[in-house]
C-alpha cells in the first residue's frame, strides 16, 4: 500500500478534480463519494471550498491551505471492497497519519502530530481509466477547527509511514516489498530496450520505455543537459542511480552501456617477436652467473592517454574551446569525480567548472592558459599524467584547480 501527501495552494482545483467536477477528469462516472469530515452533507466542490475558507479566514493565513492525500492499496487486497470497507480503510489511515510524530537524529520533534480528524475534508474513490485499479483521494483543510495549523514538514514521509503501518496491521504487501519485487523487471526492461536499439539515441530509449508503460521524468541542468531521470510505473518510482549493475543505467552511463551491449569482441593484437627488443641480463643460478634475455623497458615519461575515441568504460563529453566544440570520451569514474565535486544541485556554475576540469584532464588547456576567476598564479603542477598518478588522482587535481580558478558559486534558494 502506498500513501502520498502534499500541502498545496490550488485547493479549489484539487477539490474539483477529486469530486469529478474538473474538466481534466475524463471519466467522472468512475468517481464515488466515500465520506466527508466536519462538512455539511451534499456539498459540491465550491461548497466544500467555501466552508474551508470560513475556517481559514479565522486563523493565520497560510499559502498552502489544503492537504492533498492519495492512498493506493494493491488491487488484490480490495477486490471485494464496498464503500463501508473503503471508509474503514480511510479511518485507519488517518488514525495512523495523525499519530505520527517526526523526530530528528537527536530525538527532537521537528514535525508534530497533525489533527486531520479535527479538520474539514472530503474523501473520494477513483478508478483508473485504463486499469480500473481503485485508490482514494482526500482533500483536507490545513487549519483544524481549533484554529491550529496542521504541520506539513516532510508530510510525504508521514503519509508513507502511515500506509506502511496500516498495511502491516492488515497483513498486506507494503510499498517497499512491491518495489523490491518489481525493480528486477524494471532492470530487465531497460537492458532489453538498449539491446533492441540499432543506434544510440536518448529519444529512442525514452520512446521505447514509454511503449512499455513507463513514465519518464528527466532531470536537466540550466543548459538542458540531461543529468538524470526517474522511471515511474503505477505508483512506484525508480531513480536511474538505483537501477542496473554498478549504476550502468544512469544518464551519464547509458551510451557506454549501449555500446558494451553492441560491441563485437576483437581478438587481441599479436605482437610479432621481432618487435620485442631483448638484452642479456646477468642472473644468479645456484651461485653461478648466467645470462638470460628479458624485454627492455622503454625509458621516458608516461604516455598521455588519447580521449578522442571511445573506449570501454568511457562516456562522451562535449566542450567548447575558442568557438570550437570538441567531443571527448572521458572515463566514467572520472566523470563521477567531477559530478560529485560540482554537484549541479548545489553548485550554480557546475557546467563551467566541469568544462574547465575536463579541459585540464584531457590536456587541451594547461593551468597557465586556464582563465582565472580568483586571481593568483598556477600551482605549477604538471597537467600531463604523472608517473605514479592514476586517473582518479589526476581528476581530483583537475577539479581542485578548476574550483581554485573559477570558484564555486552555491545555488541560492531552498536546497534539496
Amino acid at each position: 500500500m502506498i500513501g502520498k501527501a502534499k500541502s498545496i495552494s490550488h485547493g479549489i482545483n484539487d477539490i474539483r478534480y477529486i469530486t469529478g467536477e474538473s474538466r481534466n477528469k475524463k471519466h467522472p462516472e468512475r468517481i464515488f463519494h466515500v465520506k466527508d469530515n466536519l462538512l455539511l452533507p451534499g456539498l459540491d466542490a465550491t461548497g466544500i471550498w467555501d466552508s474551508m475558507q470560513l475556517t481559514l479566514a479565522k486563523s493565520k493565513r497560510v499559502k498552502n491551505s489544503v492537504i492533498r492525500i492519495e492512498v493506493s492499496p494493491a488491487p488484490e487486497h480490495t477486490k471485494d471492497f464496498g464503500i463501508n470497507d473503503w471508509q474503514k480503510l480511510w479511518d485507519d489511515f488517518i488514525d495512523e497519519f495523525d499519530n505520527i510524530e517526526l523526530l530528528d537524529k537527536n530525538g527532537r520533534t521537528y514535525s508534530p502530530k497533525t489533527n486531520l480528524k479535527g479538520s474539514k475534508g472530503s474523501v473520494w474513490l477513483h478508478e483508473e481509466s485504463k486499469s480500473g485499479i481503485p485508490h482514494l483521494h482526500g482533500a483536507f483543510c490545513r487549519i483544524d477547527e481549533l484554529g491550529r495549523i496542521n504541520n506539513d514538514h516532510d508530510i510525504h514521509a508521514r503519509a508513507q509511514r502511515a500506509a506502511e503501518r496500516v498495511a502491516l496491521k492488515r497483513g498486506w504487501t507494503t510499498a517497499a516489498e512491491v518495489r523490491g519485487t518489481n525493480i528486477g523487471q524494471v532492470n530487465r526492461d531497460c537492458m532489453e530496450t538498449l539491446r533492441s536499439m540499432e543506434h544510440w539515441s536518448w529519444d529512442e530509449y525514452e520512446a521505447l520505455l514509454r511503449n512499455k508503460g513507463y513514465e519518464i521524468w528527466k532531470l536537466q541542468d540550466g543548459r538542458n543537459v540531461l543529468r538524470g531521470y526517474v522511471l515511474k510505473k503505477g505508483n512506484a518510482r525508480y531513480k536511474a542511480s538505483e537501477l542496473g549493475k554498478g549504476r550502468n543505467l544512469m544518464a551519464t552511463k547509458l551510451e557506454s552501456t549501449w555500446k558494451k551491449l553492441h560491441t563485437v569482441p576483437v581478438p587481441a593484437k599479436q605482437i610479432p617477436p621481432a618487435a620485442v627488443v631483448t638484452r642479456p641480463v646477468p642472473v644468479t643460478v645456484k651461485g653461478t652467473a648466467a645470462s638470460t634475455p628479458r624485454p627492455a623497458r622503454a625509458q621516458g615519461s608516461e604516455p598521455t592517454a588519447d580521449y578522442t575515441f571511445y573506449q570501454s568504460g568511457s562516456t562522451s563529453y562535449t566542450i567548447g574551446t575558442d568557438g570550437d566544440n570538441r567531443r571527448y570520451f572521458i572515463p566514467e569514474k572520472v566523470m563521477e569525480v567531477f559530478d560529485d565535486e560540482f554537484d549541479y544541485r548545489e553548485v550554480a556554475n557546475h557546467t563551467d567548472l566541469t568544462d574547465l576540469a575536463v579541459a585540464l584532464f584531457v590536456g587541451i588547456m594547461s593551468a597557465q592558459a586556464a582563465p582565472s576567476g580568483g586571481g593568483g598564479d598556477s600551482n605549477g603542477l604538471p597537467w600531463g599524467r604523472d608517473k605514479d598518478e592514476d586517473e582518479l588522482e589526476r581528476a581530483r587535481r583537475c577539479a581542485r584547480e578548476a574550483a581554485r580558478r573559477i570558484g564555486k558559486k552555491p545555488r541560492t534558494g531552498r536546497k534539496r
